[in-house]
């Protein structure tokens, strides 16, 4: 096989085994990996658009959306009427939000620790680097297949 095609597969590969590893560890506190990425991207700031969160998490709307309700109704996160676009919603952590995060959070050291020991010492950063690269790329384009710009893709 060549590079073109061996990587997909180890992006695929290495995706799968992080997403697995993290749900049978978060479930013990009753979160799925998916849901872990939504508090996570939550816990790094103000309150964001449903839009906004499913750009930075990345995921679609929809599937942020039906996380959202499940997370309300755990009440770990709210939801407001946005200040200035009564179209629009906001989401933010409750009290009880951030604490659930950080307890989740602690629970996926063990694995964020294994990830960095199967490196060299400053692989990981490189890593990371070169991940983004390749997600900013194909990000850009789709945005630029989808006839998006990239203010449009923001909202």
């Amino acid at each position: 096989m060549s590079g073109t095609s061996e990587l997909p597969m180890a992006l695929r590969a290495a995706y799968l085994a992080l997403h697995r590893r993290s749900d049978k560890r978060f479930l013990e506190h009753g979160i799925t990996a998916d849901q872990f990425v939504l508090l996570a991207t939550l816990a790094r700031g103000d309150a964001l658009t449903q839009r906004e969160l499913a750009r930075r998490m990345p995921s679609d709307p929809s599937t942020v959306r039906a996380m959202l309700v499940l997370l309300e109704k755990q009440g770990l996160v709210r939801r407001d009427s946005h200040p200035s676009d009564s179209r629009a919603r906001t989401a933010a952590l409750t009290a009880t939000g951030k604490r659930k995060f950080q307890q989740v959070f602690k629970a996926g050291e063990s694995i964020r620790h294994q990830m960095l020991e199967s490196l060299q010492p400053g692989e990981g950063e490189v890593l990371t680097r070169l991940l983004n690269q390749v997600a900013e790329s194909l990000n850009s384009e789709f945005t630029s297949i989808s006839g998006l710009t990239d203010s449009a893709a923001r909202r």
